[in-house]
C-alpha cells in the first residue's frame, strides 16, 4: 500500500490528526476539556492506541466520541471488565473506546479507539479537572503535559512497563490548539506561558475575568505551561457546592462538599531564625538525560545548597543512574574541609550513569540509621521518567516518619505524579524546573523551608449547625510552610437555612507558640459549579484508598471494591477501572482484520549538528542504520535527516544505539560506555558563582587575589582600602555582602541564606569598625548599600 498522509517513524500512517484543548479555571481549580480528532485514510479499518500524559492528581471525569451524528458516552467500570467489554465488541464487529490510567504511573493514560472503518472520522472527547498548584512568586501553575517521555523501568521489576511509541519533537504529525478563560473573585494580574501565547484579554471592567490562546505553531517540544497571577492570592476561601440531584442524599455526590483552602501565615520571628542542625541528603539524578545544561546547572544548585548549610548540621551526596554513588560513606559533621571534598565530587559530576533507578539508592538512604537531633531532609533532583512510580511513592511514605522528602522535577515530561507523590508522602514540598527557568531559585527556597521550623501538632475542627455533620475525605494535614496552601475536601451531610455558616479552625504548634488560623463560610451552595469539587474531594478519597491498597499488598478486604464503587459513582477515573464506550446503534458489522497504529508522542528536540541525539530510556531498540532509514522516511527534507545523521557519527564511526536509548560506539568486547559529541566550549563561570565558591563553611571569605577578582578589582586595590584595625576576613566578608546586596538584588533568593550566615560569622565576632568597613566598602566597589541591609 502506498504510504501518504501523516507517518510514524515506522512509516505507518496516524490516524489522529488534531488536538483542541479548552481550560477553564476559576480561582484554584482548572477544568480542562480535550477535543481528539481521528480519520481513517486507509483502506482496512484501524484500532489506534494512543499513550498520553495527563497531571498527576487530575480526576478524569468524562469520556465520550462523537462518529457523525452519534455521540457515545462512556460508562466507569471495573478495569478488567471494562477491557473484556472493549475485546469483545471488536471481535464483533461494533465499533468501541476505552480509556484507562496505567497500572505503573497515575500520570499516564493510554487511549484505545477501535474499529474505525476506512474513510470514517470520530472526535473523542476527554474532559479532566485538576487543583492548580501555588508556586513561590504566588503564581498558579497549571501544566498540560505535552512530552512524554518513556518511562525507564528498572531490571527485573514486575511488568513490562509503559509502552511508548515517540518521535522528534518536530515530527509529531498532529496539530494542537489551545485556549484558556480564567475567573475568580480577585483581580487576575497577568497570565504567563513558556509558550507563546496570543495577548490577554479581559472580559470585564473589574478584570476578573480574562481569556488567552496559544500562538498557532506548537511544536510540542516541551509542556504548555501557565502561569495565573491574582492580585491578594493568599486569602483563605471556601467553596460550598451543591449535590448532583439525581444522586441518593447521604452519598458522596449527593451531598454538598466543601472545599477550604487555607493559607497559614507565621510570625515573622519565627520566619527569621533558620534552624542549625539537621541531616541533609541530596539525591542527584545522573542519568543520560541529564546531560548538558541540566547537569550543568544541578552543579551549581549543589555549590550553593553546600553554601548555605548551617555549622553544625550533617549532609551526603548521592547521585544515580543505572546504579548508585555516595560521595561519603554515611552523612558526616558539616565542615570546611567535609564542604570541599564534597565540592570537588561535585565538579567532577556528569551525566554518565545510564538509566533511572531511583528506587535502590532511596532505600540505601532509609537503611542508614537517624542521627540524634538531626531531623533527616531528602532533596531529590530527576527529570523523572521512572516506571515504577507507585513503588518509589509508596518507600517514601513507608518511611515519612523519619524524614521530609523535598523533589524537584527537572526538564519537560517530568512525571508530576512522581515529583509531586515524593514530595507530598514525604512532608516536603514539589516545584519543576522546565524551559528556561533557573533551578536555583526554586531550590533555594525548599532549602529555607527545611531550615524552618518544623510545624506539629496539626489539627483541624469544624464547627457546624448541629443539623450538620463533616465527613473529612482529605487525608489529615502532616506538614504546613509560610505561604503554602492547604486543602480540605470534606462532606456534608444534613439540611441546614440558606444563611447557616460553618466555621473550620486549624490549629498547629510553631517553634513552641500554639497558632491557630479560622475561616468563616456559607453553608450556601455556590450557583452554577457543576461538579468539580465533587470529582476532586472524591478523588482525593481514590488515591488514599489506593495507598491503603498497596501498603497491604491487596489483603485487606474491601478496599478495592470500595475504590470501583467510588469510582464507578463518581464518575472519576481510578487505577482499578476504566472508561468504556460501545457503540451499539451501529448496525454495520465491520469486516476485516483490524490493524493496529500507535500513535506517536514527542520525545525530543532534533540535535544540532555535531551534537549526539540522546533519546530517553528504552526509545530505541534497533541498530542505528535500521533507525535512520525510519527517520528519512518522515523527514521533510534531505536537509533535516542529514542533521540528524549527523549526531550519530563521530570520528568516522557509526554508533550503535543501545537497549536504554543512548548511543555507543561500536569496539569490540569493550565495557558500556556512552560517548557525546564534542563537548562545546564551556561559558564562562557566573560571577554570582564565582563569589559563592569562594565562601567558607563558616560563613566568612578569605582576603587573597580570586576574591579581588570576583569583586571585578585587582588585590592591591581590595588591600589598600582596607580599614587599619579591621582583619582581612571581616574585611573580605563585608565586601562580598556590599557586592551581592549592590550588584546581585535580583538573585536575592539564590545568595539569601549564605548571606545571613556570613552575617552571623560577622556577628558572633563581635567584628570592629563595621560601619568604616561598610563605607569603605561602599566607595570601593561603587555602591550606596545601608549597613542594616547587610543584616548587621
Amino acid at each position: 500500500m502506498n504510504r501518504c498522509g501523516l507517518l510514524t517513524l515506522q512509516r505507518e500512517p496516524v490516524p489522529l490528526k488534531s488536538i483542541e484543548v479548552e481550560l477553564e479555571v476559576r480561582d484554584h481549580v482548572a477544568t480542562v476539556v480535550s477535543t481528539l480528532n481521528y480519520e481513517n485514510k486507509e483502506d482496512k479499518p484501524l484500532e489506534a492506541v494512543f499513550v498520553f500524559p495527563l497531571p498527576g492528581d487530575a480526576a478524569v471525569c468524562h469520556f465520550s466520541a462523537q462518529i457523525g451524528q452519534t455521540q457515545i458516552v462512556a460508562e466507569v467500570k471495573e478495569k478488567q471488565k471494562a477491557r473484556e467489554e472493549y475485546d469483545d465488541a471488536l471481535s464483533s464487529g461494533q465499533q468501541a473506546f476505552l480509556l484507562e490510567e496505567s497500572d505503573q504511573s497515575p500520570d499516564i493514560f493510554s487511549l484505545s479507539v477501535g474499529s474505525l472503518p476506512p474513510g470514517e472520522s470520530a472526535s473523542i472527547r476527554l474532559e479532566y479537572v485538576t487543583e492548580l498548584a501555588v508556586q513561590a512568586d504566588d503564581g498558579l501553575r497549571f501544566c498540560l503535559p505535552a512530552v512524554l517521555n518513556p518511562r525507564y523501568q528498572p531490571q527485573g521489576s514486575e511488568g513490562a512497563g509503559v509502552q511508548v511509541t515517540s518521535v522528534p519533537a518536530s515530527l509529531v504529525p498532529y496539530s494542537l490548539s489551545f485556549s484558556a478563560r480564567v475567573s475568580s473573585p480577585r483581580p487576575v494580574s497577568k497570565v504567563e506561558s513558556n509558550c507563546s501565547l496570543d495577548p490577554l484579554q479581559y472580559l470585564n471592567t473589574d478584570q476578573t475575568q480574562a481569556t488567552v490562546k496559544l500562538a498557532a505553531g506548537h511544536k510540542f517540544d516541551r509542556d504548555v505551561e501557565l502561569l495565573i497571577y491574582y492580585k491578594d492570592a493568599h486569602q483563605p476561601t471556601a467553596v460550598v457546592e451543591a449535590g448532583q440531584a439525581s444522586a441518593e442524599p447521604g452519598s458522596l455526590m449527593g451531598d454538598p462538599v466543601v472545599m477550604v483552602s487555607l493559607y497559614p501565615e507565621f510570625p515573622q520571628s519565627v520566619m527569621s531564625s533558620t534552624a542549625s542542625c539537621g541531616e541533609f541528603v541530596f539525591l542527584m539524578d545522573r542519568s543520560g538525560s541529564m546531560s548538558n545544561t541540566r547537569i550543568r546547572s544541578a552543579k551549581d544548585t549543589l555549590l550553593l545548597l553546600l553554601k548555605s548549610l548551617p555549622i553544625g548540621c550533617y549532609f551526603n551526596i548521592y547521585s544515580f543512574g543505572s546504579r548508585y554513588e555516595h560521595i561519603f560513606l554515611k552523612s558526616v559533621e558539616y565542615s570546611q574541609q567535609t564542604m570541599e571534598e564534597a565540592l570537588k565530587k561535585v565538579e567532577q559530576m556528569e551525566a554518565d550513569l545510564g538509566g533511572t533507578e531511583i528506587l535502590e539508592p532511596i532505600k540505601h538512604i532509609y537503611s542508614q540509621p537517624c542521627i540524634p537531633n538531626q531531623p533527616r531532609q531528602l532533596f531529590v533532583f530527576t527529570d523523572g521518567e521512572v516506571g515504577n512510580t507507585k513503588e518509589v511513592i509508596d518507600q517514601v511514605k513507608k518511611n515519612s516518619g523519619s524524614h521530609r522528602c523535598f523533589s524537584f522535577g527537572i526538564g519537560e515530561g517530568a512525571s508530576s505524579a512522581l515529583i509531586n507523590g515524593m514530595a507530598k508522602e514525604g512532608g516536603g514540598h514539589a516545584q519543576f524546573i522546565t524551559g528556561t527557568d533557573r533551578m536555583q531559585p526554586k531550590v533555594m527556597q525548599s532549602l529555607r523551608f527545611a531550615l524552618q521550623p518544623a510545624v506539629v501538632d496539626i489539627s483541624v475542627t469544624w464547627d457546624l449547625p448541629k443539623e450538620v455533620s463533616v465527613t473529612v475525605l482529605s487525608p489529615p494535614i502532616t506538614t504546613l510552610f509560610q505561604g503554602q496552601r492547604s486543602l480540605i475536601y470534606a462532606q456534608l451531610t444534613g439540611q441546614s437555612s440558606e444563611a447557616a455558616e460553618g466555621c473550620v479552625t486549624l490549629k498547629y504548634s510553631l517553634a513552641g507558640h500554639p497558632s491557630e488560623n479560622q475561616l468563616h463560610f456559607s453553608l450556601r451552595p455556590a450557583e452554577d459549579a457543576g461538579l468539580t469539587v465533587h470529582r476532586l474531594g472524591a478523588q482525593t478519597l481514590i488515591r488514599s484508598l489506593e495507598m491503603e491498597e498497596r501498603e497491604h499488598r491487596g489483603q485487606q478486604d474491601g478496599v478495592k471494591e470500595k475504590v470501583v464503587q467510588l469510582s464507578v459513582e463518581s464518575g472519576v477515573s481510578s487505577s482499578f477501572t476504566a472508561f468504556i464506550a460501545v457503540n451499539k446503534d451501529n448496525s454495520e458489522v465491520i469486516q476485516g482484520p483490524l490493524v493496529r497504529r500507535n500513535i506517536p508522542t514527542a520525545l525530543f528536540e532534533l540535535a544540532p549538528i555535531g551534537c549526539v541525539m540522546m533519546a530517553a530510556p528504552s526509545t530505541i531498540m534497533c541498530d542505528s542504520a535500521v533507525m535512520f532509514e525510519e527517520i528519512e522516511a518522515v523527514c521533510d527534507s534531505a536537509a533535516m535527516f542529514e542533521e540528524i545523521e549527523a549526531g550519530f557519527f563521530m570520528n568516522g564511526r557509526k554508533q550503535k544505539v543501545m537497549e536504554d536509548g543512548f548511543p555507543m560506539m561500536e569496539e569490540e568486547n569493550q565495557s558500556r560506555k556512552y560517548f557525546p559529541a564534542a563537548v562545546p566550549e564551556q561559558p564562562p563561570r557566573d560571577p554570582l558563582l564565582q563569589l559563592v565558591s569562594l565562601q567558607e563553611a563558616s560563613g566568612c571569605w578569605l582576603l587573597d587575589p580570586a576574591l579581588a577578582a570576583a569583586l571585578g578589582q585587582t588585590n592591591e586595590e581590595v588591600e589598600k582600602s582596607k580599614p587599619e584595625k579591621t582583619s582581612s576576613e571581616v574585611w573580605a566578608t563585608i565586601l562580598a555582602l556590599i557586592w551581592l546586596h549592590g550588584f546581585k538584588m535580583d538573585a536575592k533568593d539564590e545568595w539569601e541564606l549564605l548571606a545571613m550566615k556570613a552575617a552571623s560569622w560577622l556577628c558572633a565576632h563581635n567584628a570592629p569598625c563595621v560601619s568604616e568597613c561598610v563605607d569603605a566598602g561602599n566607595v570601593l566597589l561603587g555602591c550606596s548599600v545601608k549597613k542594616e541591609a547587610l543584616g548587621l
